[in-house]
Protein backbone atom coordinates (compact mmCIF):
# COMPACT_ATOMS: atom_id res chain seq x y z
CA UNK A 1 0.00 0.00 0.00
CA UNK A 2 1.30 3.30 -0.92
CA UNK A 3 2.10 6.10 1.13
CA UNK A 4 1.18 9.81 0.33
CA UNK A 5 4.68 11.80 0.95
CA UNK A 6 4.40 14.77 3.60
CA UNK A 7 4.69 17.90 1.12
CA UNK A 8 7.62 19.62 0.41
CA UNK A 9 8.60 22.68 2.24
CA UNK A 10 9.58 24.36 -0.53
CA UNK A 11 6.05 25.04 -2.44
CA UNK A 12 4.72 26.10 1.26
CA UNK A 13 7.61 29.33 1.03
CA UNK A 14 7.06 29.90 -2.33
CA UNK A 15 3.23 30.57 -1.87
CA UNK A 16 3.65 32.33 1.11
CA UNK A 17 6.45 34.71 -0.86
CA UNK A 18 3.79 35.36 -3.68
CA UNK A 19 0.96 35.98 -1.13
CA UNK A 20 3.18 38.61 0.50
CA UNK A 21 4.47 40.07 -2.64
CA UNK A 22 0.89 40.35 -4.31
CA UNK A 23 -0.10 42.68 -1.24
CA UNK A 24 2.25 44.54 -2.03
CA UNK A 25 0.40 45.40 -5.13
CA UNK A 26 -2.10 47.02 -3.67
CA UNK A 27 -2.23 50.18 -1.10
CA UNK A 28 -0.39 51.73 0.17
CA UNK A 29 2.94 50.48 -1.45
CA UNK A 30 0.41 50.24 -5.20
CA UNK A 31 3.44 48.10 -7.00
CA UNK A 32 0.75 46.88 -9.09
CA UNK A 33 3.36 44.15 -10.89
CA UNK A 34 3.79 42.10 -7.93
CA UNK A 35 0.18 41.07 -8.05
CA UNK A 36 1.31 39.19 -11.55
CA UNK A 37 4.28 37.88 -9.55
CA UNK A 38 2.41 36.84 -6.87
CA UNK A 39 -0.27 34.74 -8.17
CA UNK A 40 2.27 33.30 -10.83
CA UNK A 41 4.50 32.28 -7.35
CA UNK A 42 1.19 30.51 -6.55
CA UNK A 43 0.52 28.54 -9.61
CA UNK A 44 4.36 27.95 -9.55
CA UNK A 45 4.05 26.10 -6.12
CA UNK A 46 1.00 24.11 -7.10
CA UNK A 47 2.47 23.07 -10.21
CA UNK A 48 3.48 19.13 -9.17
CA UNK A 49 1.06 18.71 -5.44
CA UNK A 50 -1.51 16.92 -5.30
CA UNK A 51 -5.43 17.79 -3.79
CA UNK A 52 -4.34 18.09 -0.36
CA UNK A 53 -1.39 19.63 -0.40
CA UNK A 54 -2.64 21.93 -2.83
CA UNK A 55 -5.16 23.15 -0.31
CA UNK A 56 -2.16 23.32 2.15
CA UNK A 57 -0.34 25.85 -0.32
CA UNK A 58 -3.15 28.32 -1.20
CA UNK A 59 -4.01 28.47 2.77
CA UNK A 60 -0.51 29.45 2.98
CA UNK A 61 -0.67 31.94 0.21
CA UNK A 62 -3.89 33.22 1.65
CA UNK A 63 -2.88 33.94 5.06
CA UNK A 64 0.07 35.97 3.86
CA UNK A 65 -1.77 38.07 1.81
CA UNK A 66 -4.59 38.70 4.11
CA UNK A 67 -2.65 38.76 7.11
CA UNK A 68 -0.93 41.83 6.47
CA UNK A 69 -3.74 43.01 4.14
CA UNK A 70 -6.21 43.58 6.72
CA UNK A 71 -4.15 44.23 9.51
CA UNK A 72 -6.06 47.46 10.42
CA UNK A 73 -9.03 44.75 11.46
CA UNK A 74 -6.68 44.88 14.72
CA UNK A 75 -6.75 48.02 15.16
CA UNK A 76 -10.33 48.94 14.38
CA UNK A 77 -11.30 46.18 17.14
CA UNK A 78 -8.15 46.82 19.54
CA UNK A 79 -7.93 43.05 19.17
CA UNK A 80 -5.94 40.50 17.36
CA UNK A 81 -8.67 38.03 17.46
CA UNK A 82 -10.87 39.52 14.68
CA UNK A 83 -7.95 40.08 12.60
CA UNK A 84 -6.77 36.46 12.90
CA UNK A 85 -10.06 35.40 12.14
CA UNK A 86 -11.05 37.58 9.31
CA UNK A 87 -7.57 36.86 7.33
CA UNK A 88 -7.73 32.75 8.02
CA UNK A 89 -11.65 33.19 6.93
CA UNK A 90 -10.37 34.61 3.35
CA UNK A 91 -7.46 32.90 3.44
CA UNK A 92 -9.70 29.52 2.92
CA UNK A 93 -10.99 31.02 -0.40
CA UNK A 94 -7.17 30.95 -1.99
CA UNK A 95 -7.45 27.30 -0.89
CA UNK A 96 -10.26 26.69 -2.32
CA UNK A 97 -9.35 27.77 -5.72
CA UNK A 98 -6.27 25.71 -5.14
CA UNK A 99 -8.18 22.87 -4.74
CA UNK A 100 -10.31 23.54 -7.44
CA UNK A 101 -8.00 24.70 -9.57
CA UNK A 102 -5.85 20.72 -9.26
CA UNK A 103 -8.74 19.09 -9.80
CA UNK A 104 -9.27 20.84 -12.82
CA UNK A 105 -5.98 20.42 -14.79
CA UNK A 106 -6.92 16.85 -14.49
CA UNK A 107 -9.01 16.80 -17.40
CA UNK A 108 -6.90 16.39 -20.83
CA UNK A 109 -8.18 18.69 -22.77
CA UNK A 110 -6.74 21.28 -19.73
CA UNK A 111 -3.31 19.06 -18.89
CA UNK A 112 -2.22 18.83 -22.30
CA UNK A 113 -2.25 22.99 -23.40
CA UNK A 114 -0.34 25.32 -21.21
CA UNK A 115 -1.98 28.36 -22.70
CA UNK A 116 -6.00 26.56 -21.61
CA UNK A 117 -4.29 25.76 -18.37
CA UNK A 118 -3.73 29.75 -18.10
CA UNK A 119 -7.28 30.46 -19.11
CA UNK A 120 -8.65 27.56 -16.63
CA UNK A 121 -6.53 28.98 -14.23
CA UNK A 122 -8.01 32.68 -14.39
CA UNK A 123 -11.98 31.55 -14.63
CA UNK A 124 -11.25 29.57 -11.36
CA UNK A 125 -9.52 32.22 -9.91
CA UNK A 126 -12.37 34.60 -10.73
CA UNK A 127 -14.79 32.38 -10.12
CA UNK A 128 -13.85 32.03 -6.33
CA UNK A 129 -12.82 35.69 -5.67
CA UNK A 130 -16.25 36.54 -6.56
CA UNK A 131 -17.49 33.71 -4.45
CA UNK A 132 -15.68 35.35 -1.17
CA UNK A 133 -17.05 38.72 -2.53
CA UNK A 134 -20.98 37.79 -1.86
CA UNK A 135 -20.92 34.89 0.77
CA UNK A 136 -21.74 34.03 3.45
CA UNK A 137 -23.25 36.97 4.91
CA UNK A 138 -22.96 39.13 2.00
CA UNK A 139 -19.40 38.54 1.18
CA UNK A 140 -16.10 40.39 1.85
CA UNK A 141 -14.81 41.41 -1.44
CA UNK A 142 -11.81 43.42 0.10
CA UNK A 143 -8.32 42.11 -1.46
CA UNK A 144 -9.86 41.32 -4.93
CA UNK A 145 -7.52 41.59 -7.69
CA UNK A 146 -8.59 43.64 -9.45
CA UNK A 147 -8.58 46.47 -7.18
CA UNK A 148 -4.63 46.60 -7.39
CA UNK A 149 -4.39 47.76 -11.02
CA UNK A 150 -5.79 51.04 -10.61
CA UNK A 151 -2.49 52.64 -11.50
CA UNK A 152 -1.53 49.67 -14.13
CA UNK A 153 -2.04 50.10 -17.94
CA UNK A 154 -5.28 47.42 -17.19
CA UNK A 155 -7.50 49.58 -15.75
CA UNK A 156 -9.46 50.61 -18.79
CA UNK A 157 -10.57 46.70 -18.82
CA UNK A 158 -12.55 47.99 -16.25
CA UNK A 159 -15.17 50.11 -18.44
CA UNK A 160 -15.36 46.41 -20.39
CA UNK A 161 -16.11 43.49 -18.06
CA UNK A 162 -15.11 45.54 -14.31
CA UNK A 163 -13.48 43.44 -11.46
CA UNK A 164 -14.11 40.22 -13.29
CA UNK A 165 -12.53 40.76 -16.31
CA UNK A 166 -9.39 42.93 -15.00
CA UNK A 167 -8.65 40.34 -12.33
CA UNK A 168 -9.12 37.60 -14.93
CA UNK A 169 -6.71 39.47 -16.91
CA UNK A 170 -3.62 39.78 -13.86
CA UNK A 171 -4.33 35.75 -13.38
CA UNK A 172 -3.49 35.12 -17.27
CA UNK A 173 -0.36 37.60 -17.10
CA UNK A 174 0.51 35.71 -14.02
CA UNK A 175 -0.27 32.06 -15.40
CA UNK A 176 1.84 32.79 -18.34
CA UNK A 177 5.10 34.13 -16.47
CA UNK A 178 4.42 31.29 -14.45
CA UNK A 179 4.61 29.32 -17.91
CA UNK A 180 7.58 31.04 -19.43
CA UNK A 181 9.21 30.05 -15.72
CA UNK A 182 8.56 26.52 -15.81
CA UNK A 183 9.65 25.97 -19.57
CA UNK A 184 11.83 22.80 -19.68
CA UNK A 185 15.33 23.49 -20.85
CA UNK A 186 14.75 21.84 -24.12
CA UNK A 187 11.91 24.63 -24.85
CA UNK A 188 12.38 26.68 -27.69
CA UNK A 189 13.56 30.55 -27.16
CA UNK A 190 11.26 31.56 -29.44
CA UNK A 191 8.26 29.77 -27.39
CA UNK A 192 9.51 31.80 -24.25
CA UNK A 193 9.91 34.82 -26.33
CA UNK A 194 6.25 34.14 -27.44
CA UNK A 195 5.06 34.22 -24.64
CA UNK A 196 6.68 37.30 -23.46
CA UNK A 197 5.05 39.23 -26.25
CA UNK A 198 2.06 38.57 -25.34
CA UNK A 199 2.53 39.29 -21.52
CA UNK A 200 3.56 42.63 -22.72
CA UNK A 201 0.28 42.77 -24.97
CA UNK A 202 -1.77 42.00 -22.30
CA UNK A 203 0.25 44.28 -19.94
CA UNK A 204 0.33 47.34 -21.75
CA UNK A 205 -2.38 47.07 -24.75
CA UNK A 206 -5.87 48.08 -22.74
CA UNK A 207 -4.26 51.24 -22.27
CA UNK A 208 -5.16 52.23 -25.64
CA UNK A 209 -8.68 51.35 -25.00
CA UNK A 210 -10.82 54.22 -25.45
CA UNK A 211 -12.44 55.75 -22.17
CA UNK A 212 -15.28 58.59 -22.75
CA UNK A 213 -14.82 60.94 -19.92
CA UNK A 214 -16.25 64.32 -20.95
CA UNK A 215 -19.83 65.68 -19.73
CA UNK A 216 -23.03 64.60 -21.16
CA UNK A 217 -25.39 66.34 -19.26
CA UNK A 218 -23.88 69.41 -17.38
CA UNK A 219 -21.17 70.12 -14.83
CA UNK A 220 -21.75 70.08 -11.09
CA UNK A 221 -19.57 72.10 -8.72
CA UNK A 222 -18.81 70.01 -5.78
CA UNK A 223 -17.72 70.68 -2.62
CA UNK A 224 -16.20 67.90 0.03
CA UNK A 225 -15.90 68.66 3.68
CA UNK A 226 -13.08 66.82 5.68
CA UNK A 227 -13.75 67.63 9.66
CA UNK A 228 -11.50 64.99 11.11
CA UNK A 229 -12.17 63.86 15.07
CA UNK A 230 -11.23 65.25 17.88
CA UNK A 231 -9.22 62.13 19.27
CA UNK A 232 -8.40 58.78 17.46
CA UNK A 233 -10.49 55.60 18.85
CA UNK A 234 -13.27 57.82 20.74
CA UNK A 235 -16.21 56.01 21.02
CA UNK A 236 -18.72 57.64 18.40
CA UNK A 237 -20.94 59.23 21.40
CA UNK A 238 -18.51 60.67 23.19
CA UNK A 239 -17.24 63.45 20.26
CA UNK A 240 -20.31 63.17 17.98
CA UNK A 241 -21.02 66.77 18.27
CA UNK A 242 -17.50 67.75 18.21
CA UNK A 243 -17.53 66.26 14.70
CA UNK A 244 -20.09 67.93 13.56
CA UNK A 245 -18.57 71.06 14.42
CA UNK A 246 -15.73 70.58 13.03
CA UNK A 247 -17.16 69.75 9.44
CA UNK A 248 -19.23 72.90 10.04
CA UNK A 249 -16.68 74.92 10.59
CA UNK A 250 -14.53 73.22 7.20
CA UNK A 251 -17.59 74.26 5.55
CA UNK A 252 -17.75 78.06 6.76
CA UNK A 253 -13.80 78.03 4.95
CA UNK A 254 -14.85 76.23 1.87
CA UNK A 255 -17.47 78.50 1.14
CA UNK A 256 -15.17 81.65 1.66
CA UNK A 257 -12.86 80.04 -0.38
CA UNK A 258 -15.31 79.22 -3.57
CA UNK A 259 -17.53 82.47 -2.63
CA UNK A 260 -16.87 83.82 -6.39
CA UNK A 261 -18.08 80.02 -8.11
CA UNK A 262 -20.33 78.99 -5.28
CA UNK A 263 -21.55 75.37 -5.55
CA UNK A 264 -24.06 72.89 -6.61
CA UNK A 265 -23.71 70.49 -4.01
CA UNK A 266 -22.08 70.06 -0.43
CA UNK A 267 -20.84 66.64 0.95
CA UNK A 268 -20.37 65.76 4.26
CA UNK A 269 -19.24 62.08 5.00
CA UNK A 270 -20.25 59.18 6.68
CA UNK A 271 -20.90 59.95 10.39
CA UNK A 272 -20.49 63.62 9.79
CA UNK A 273 -23.73 64.04 11.80
CA UNK A 274 -24.22 61.16 13.94
CA UNK A 275 -26.50 62.37 16.54
CA UNK A 276 -29.55 62.97 14.01
CA UNK A 277 -30.49 66.70 13.57
CA UNK A 278 -33.88 65.49 12.06
CA UNK A 279 -34.60 64.81 15.63
CA UNK A 280 -31.75 67.11 17.42
CA UNK A 281 -32.42 71.18 17.77
CA UNK A 282 -28.51 71.78 18.63
CA UNK A 283 -27.56 69.78 15.26
CA UNK A 284 -30.08 70.59 13.09
CA UNK A 285 -28.62 74.73 13.36
CA UNK A 286 -25.17 73.50 13.18
CA UNK A 287 -26.28 71.49 9.76
CA UNK A 288 -28.56 74.60 8.88
CA UNK A 289 -26.21 76.77 9.15
CA UNK A 290 -23.60 75.15 6.75
CA UNK A 291 -25.90 74.53 4.53
CA UNK A 292 -26.68 78.33 4.28
CA UNK A 293 -23.10 78.98 4.27
CA UNK A 294 -22.80 77.85 1.18
CA UNK A 295 -26.33 78.34 -0.68
CA UNK A 296 -26.36 74.45 -1.91
CA UNK A 297 -27.60 71.15 -0.85
CA UNK A 298 -26.18 69.22 1.84
CA UNK A 299 -25.42 65.47 1.46
CA UNK A 300 -24.80 64.53 4.89
CA UNK A 301 -23.94 60.80 7.02
CA UNK A 302 -25.99 60.52 10.23
CA UNK A 303 -27.86 57.70 11.85
CA UNK A 304 -31.59 57.29 12.86
CA UNK A 305 -32.78 54.69 15.32
CA UNK A 306 -36.34 53.86 15.24
CA UNK A 307 -38.51 54.37 18.12
CA UNK A 308 -39.22 51.15 20.04
CA UNK A 309 -36.76 49.21 18.29
CA UNK A 310 -33.17 48.07 19.33
CA UNK A 311 -31.55 48.83 15.44
CA UNK A 312 -30.48 51.79 13.86
CA UNK A 313 -29.69 53.07 9.88
CA UNK A 314 -26.52 54.45 8.30
CA UNK A 315 -28.03 57.36 6.30
CA UNK A 316 -27.13 59.83 4.01
CA UNK A 317 -29.38 62.44 4.55
CA UNK A 318 -30.27 65.69 2.08
CA UNK A 319 -30.65 68.92 3.65
CA UNK A 320 -31.22 72.30 1.80
CA UNK A 321 -31.57 75.48 3.77
CA UNK A 322 -34.83 76.84 4.75
CA UNK A 323 -36.11 73.34 4.16
CA UNK A 324 -34.59 70.98 6.15
CA UNK A 325 -34.34 67.30 5.71
CA UNK A 326 -35.18 65.36 2.58
CA UNK A 327 -34.75 62.18 1.00
CA UNK A 328 -32.25 59.10 2.84
CA UNK A 329 -30.76 56.60 1.85
CA UNK A 330 -29.93 53.72 4.23
CA UNK A 331 -26.79 51.46 3.91
CA UNK A 332 -27.91 48.23 2.17
CA UNK A 333 -24.69 46.19 3.26
CA UNK A 334 -23.98 46.77 6.87
CA UNK A 335 -20.72 45.08 7.72
CA UNK A 336 -20.96 42.10 9.33
CA UNK A 337 -19.11 41.50 12.93
CA UNK A 338 -18.24 45.14 12.51
CA UNK A 339 -21.71 46.87 12.04
CA UNK A 340 -23.98 44.05 13.38
CA UNK A 341 -23.74 40.91 15.01
CA UNK A 342 -25.29 37.56 13.25
CA UNK A 343 -25.95 34.72 15.56
CA UNK A 344 -24.93 37.22 18.90
CA UNK A 345 -25.69 34.44 20.80
CA UNK A 346 -23.88 32.41 19.13
CA UNK A 347 -20.36 34.21 18.89
CA UNK A 348 -20.67 35.25 22.53
CA UNK A 349 -19.51 31.94 23.21
CA UNK A 350 -16.56 32.28 21.74
CA UNK A 351 -15.26 36.13 22.36
CA UNK A 352 -17.25 38.67 24.37
CA UNK A 353 -15.84 41.13 22.00
CA UNK A 354 -19.03 41.32 19.53
CA UNK A 355 -20.76 43.28 22.45
CA UNK A 356 -18.71 46.05 21.49
CA UNK A 357 -21.05 46.51 18.94
CA UNK A 358 -24.11 47.65 21.19
CA UNK A 359 -27.59 48.16 18.55
CA UNK A 360 -27.01 46.08 15.50
CA UNK A 361 -27.13 48.26 12.13
CA UNK A 362 -30.03 47.19 9.97
CA UNK A 363 -29.95 47.08 6.18
CA UNK A 364 -31.72 49.40 3.93
CA UNK A 365 -33.58 48.55 1.03
CA UNK A 366 -33.85 51.27 -1.35
CA UNK A 367 -31.33 51.25 -4.01
CA UNK A 368 -28.15 53.41 -3.68
CA UNK A 369 -29.58 56.68 -5.68
CA UNK A 370 -30.31 60.25 -4.12
CA UNK A 371 -31.97 62.90 -6.26
CA UNK A 372 -30.30 66.18 -5.65
CA UNK A 373 -31.84 69.66 -6.57
CA UNK A 374 -29.45 71.87 -8.63
CA UNK A 375 -30.92 75.45 -9.04
CA UNK A 376 -28.37 75.91 -11.90
CA UNK A 377 -29.06 73.20 -13.75
CA UNK A 378 -33.01 73.77 -13.15
CA UNK A 379 -33.18 70.36 -12.28
CA UNK A 380 -32.61 66.95 -10.46
CA UNK A 381 -29.17 65.64 -10.86
CA UNK A 382 -29.21 61.96 -9.22
CA UNK A 383 -26.15 60.54 -7.45
CA UNK A 384 -24.88 56.88 -7.16
CA UNK A 385 -24.07 56.37 -3.57
CA UNK A 386 -22.36 54.08 -2.01
CA UNK A 387 -21.74 54.04 1.90
CA UNK A 388 -18.16 53.56 3.37
CA UNK A 389 -17.45 49.30 2.86
CA UNK A 390 -20.29 49.52 -0.12
CA UNK A 391 -17.58 51.14 -2.63
CA UNK A 392 -16.33 47.14 -2.70
CA UNK A 393 -19.66 45.70 -3.70
CA UNK A 394 -19.99 45.68 -7.57
CA UNK A 395 -23.61 45.11 -7.59
CA UNK A 396 -24.67 47.94 -5.47
CA UNK A 397 -22.95 50.65 -7.40
CA UNK A 398 -23.95 49.27 -10.51
CA UNK A 399 -27.53 49.15 -9.34
CA UNK A 400 -27.27 52.99 -8.86
CA UNK A 401 -25.80 53.83 -12.18
CA UNK A 402 -28.06 51.92 -14.31
CA UNK A 403 -30.66 53.73 -11.70
CA UNK A 404 -29.39 57.10 -13.65
CA UNK A 405 -26.84 57.83 -11.43
CA UNK A 406 -24.72 60.33 -13.07
CA UNK A 407 -21.95 61.13 -10.24
CA UNK A 408 -20.79 58.41 -8.04
CA UNK A 409 -20.02 59.94 -4.14
CA UNK A 410 -18.75 57.65 -1.65
CA UNK A 411 -19.42 58.68 1.81
CA UNK A 412 -16.91 56.98 5.07
CA UNK A 413 -15.77 57.16 7.93
CA UNK A 414 -11.89 55.90 8.91
CA UNK A 415 -11.76 56.81 12.02
CA UNK A 416 -11.35 53.55 13.94
CA UNK A 417 -8.90 52.88 11.13
CA UNK A 418 -6.07 54.41 12.29
CA UNK A 419 -2.79 55.03 10.31
CA UNK A 420 -3.20 51.97 8.05
CA UNK A 421 -3.98 51.90 4.58
CA UNK A 422 -7.40 51.00 4.81
CA UNK A 423 -8.68 54.38 3.66
CA UNK A 424 -6.14 54.52 0.70
CA UNK A 425 -7.42 50.73 0.08
CA UNK A 426 -10.81 51.77 -0.16
CA UNK A 427 -9.85 55.09 -2.30
CA UNK A 428 -8.55 52.74 -4.75
CA UNK A 429 -11.93 51.11 -4.92
CA UNK A 430 -13.47 54.38 -5.74
CA UNK A 431 -10.92 54.85 -8.60
CA UNK A 432 -12.09 51.42 -10.02
CA UNK A 433 -15.66 51.68 -9.51
CA UNK A 434 -15.24 55.79 -11.48
CA UNK A 435 -13.65 53.84 -14.14
CA UNK A 436 -15.83 50.69 -14.75
CA UNK A 437 -18.90 53.18 -15.02
CA UNK A 438 -17.54 56.14 -16.43
CA UNK A 439 -18.07 58.45 -13.71
CA UNK A 440 -16.36 61.31 -11.79
CA UNK A 441 -16.16 60.09 -7.73
CA UNK A 442 -15.85 61.48 -4.70
CA UNK A 443 -14.78 59.50 -1.89
CA UNK A 444 -15.04 61.97 1.28
CA UNK A 445 -13.92 60.64 4.71
CA UNK A 446 -14.48 61.87 7.95
CA UNK A 447 -10.37 61.73 8.03
CA UNK A 448 -9.18 60.91 5.38
CA UNK A 449 -7.81 59.58 2.37
CA UNK A 450 -10.74 61.78 0.82
CA UNK A 451 -10.30 62.30 -3.14
CA UNK A 452 -11.94 63.69 -6.33
CA UNK A 453 -11.88 61.19 -9.29
CA UNK A 454 -12.34 61.89 -13.09
CA UNK A 455 -14.18 59.08 -14.95
CA UNK A 456 -11.16 58.18 -15.84
CA UNK A 457 -9.42 57.02 -12.58
CA UNK A 458 -7.33 60.30 -12.21
CA UNK A 459 -7.29 61.64 -8.75
CA UNK A 460 -7.56 65.43 -9.07
CA UNK A 461 -7.44 66.49 -5.39
CA UNK A 462 -6.62 64.45 -2.35
CA UNK A 463 -6.11 64.77 1.04
CA UNK A 464 -3.99 63.66 4.06
CA UNK A 465 -5.03 61.36 6.88
CA UNK A 466 -6.39 62.51 10.30
CA UNK A 467 -6.36 66.31 8.40
CA UNK A 468 -9.51 68.92 8.36
CA UNK A 469 -9.40 69.72 4.83
CA UNK A 470 -11.85 70.77 2.24
CA UNK A 471 -11.98 70.16 -1.69
CA UNK A 472 -14.19 71.58 -4.50
CA UNK A 473 -14.12 70.77 -8.54
CA UNK A 474 -16.23 71.00 -11.04
CA UNK A 475 -17.20 67.69 -12.32
CA UNK A 476 -18.81 66.70 -15.71
CA UNK A 477 -22.06 65.03 -15.47
CA UNK A 478 -22.78 61.32 -17.69
CA UNK A 479 -25.46 59.66 -18.66
CA UNK A 480 -24.18 57.45 -20.67
CA UNK A 481 -23.12 53.29 -19.53
CA UNK A 482 -20.11 51.88 -19.59
CA UNK A 483 -19.91 48.02 -21.32
CA UNK A 484 -19.27 46.46 -18.03
CA UNK A 485 -21.97 48.83 -16.43
CA UNK A 486 -24.60 47.54 -19.39
CA UNK A 487 -23.39 43.69 -18.54
CA UNK A 488 -24.36 43.79 -14.50
CA UNK A 489 -23.78 39.97 -13.36
CA UNK A 490 -23.36 38.60 -16.72
CA UNK A 491 -19.16 38.28 -16.35
CA UNK A 492 -19.71 36.93 -12.90
CA UNK A 493 -22.17 34.19 -13.69
CA UNK A 494 -20.35 33.32 -16.83
CA UNK A 495 -17.05 32.59 -15.04
CA UNK A 496 -18.98 30.63 -11.96
CA UNK A 497 -20.21 28.26 -15.27
CA UNK A 498 -16.85 28.19 -17.12
CA UNK A 499 -15.02 27.08 -13.30
CA UNK A 500 -17.69 24.63 -12.38
CA UNK A 501 -17.32 22.82 -15.91
CA UNK A 502 -13.95 22.68 -15.87
CA UNK A 503 -13.59 21.24 -12.48
CA UNK A 504 -16.55 19.22 -13.10
CA UNK A 505 -14.12 18.13 -16.27
CA UNK A 506 -11.48 17.52 -14.06
CA UNK A 507 -13.28 15.41 -11.91
CA UNK A 508 -14.55 13.11 -13.97
CA UNK A 509 -11.35 12.32 -16.07
CA UNK A 510 -9.75 11.31 -12.86
CA UNK A 511 -12.35 9.34 -12.11
CA UNK A 512 -12.29 7.47 -15.36
CA UNK A 513 -8.29 7.28 -14.60
CA UNK A 514 -8.65 5.83 -11.24
CA UNK A 515 -11.23 3.40 -12.42
CA UNK A 516 -8.98 2.58 -15.70
CA UNK A 517 -5.71 2.01 -13.39
CA UNK A 518 -8.10 -0.33 -10.95
CA UNK A 519 -8.93 -2.48 -14.07
CA UNK A 520 -5.77 -2.57 -15.53
CA UNK A 521 -4.53 -3.53 -12.08
CA UNK A 522 -6.87 -6.36 -11.42
CA UNK A 523 -5.98 -7.55 -15.11
CA UNK A 524 -2.23 -8.00 -14.66
CA UNK A 525 -3.08 -9.82 -10.74
CA UNK A 526 -5.29 -12.35 -12.80
CA UNK A 527 -2.66 -12.30 -15.37
CA UNK A 528 -0.20 -12.82 -12.66
CA UNK A 529 -2.72 -15.26 -10.81
CA UNK A 530 -3.07 -17.59 -14.35
CA UNK A 531 0.53 -17.72 -14.47
CA UNK A 532 1.03 -18.59 -11.05
CA UNK A 533 -1.22 -21.73 -11.54
CA UNK A 534 0.07 -22.58 -14.83
CA UNK A 535 3.45 -22.52 -12.89
CA UNK A 536 2.29 -25.05 -10.19
CA UNK A 537 0.31 -27.96 -13.21
CA UNK A 538 3.97 -27.45 -14.75
CA UNK A 539 5.35 -28.66 -11.45
CA UNK A 540 3.13 -31.18 -10.80
CA UNK A 541 3.51 -32.90 -14.09
CA UNK A 542 7.09 -33.14 -13.88
CA UNK A 543 7.00 -34.97 -10.63
CA UNK A 544 4.73 -37.06 -11.98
Amino acid sequence: MKTRSAPSVTPLLISAAGGWLTNLAFPDRGWWPLAYLGVALLLIALRDLRTVQSGLTGLVWGLAFFLPHVHWAALATGSPLPWIALSLSQAFYVAGFAIAWTVARQAAWVREHPLIQTAVAAAVWVAIEQVRGSWPFGGFPWGILAFSQVDAPVLPLAAYGGEVLVSATVVVIAGLIALAATQERRSSHSAVLGVACVVAALSIGPSLLPLSTGAEAGELRVGAVQGDVPQQGAHWAAQAREVTANHAAGTQRLAESVESDGLDLLLWPESAADIDPRTDAEQAALVEAAAEAVDAPLLMGTQRFPDGQDIRYNEMVLWQADQGAGSAYAKQHPVPFGEYVPYRDLFRRITPLVDLIGTDMAAGTDPAEMSVPVERLGRAVDVTVGICFEVAYADLIGEGVRGGGELIVIPTNNASFGHSQESTQQLAMSRFRAVEHGRATVQISTVGASGIVLPDGTVVQRTGLFTSEQMAATLPLRTSLTPATRLGTAPRTTVWVLAAAAVAGGALSRRTRHSGRQLLDAGRQEVHHGAHDEFLRGRSSVKA
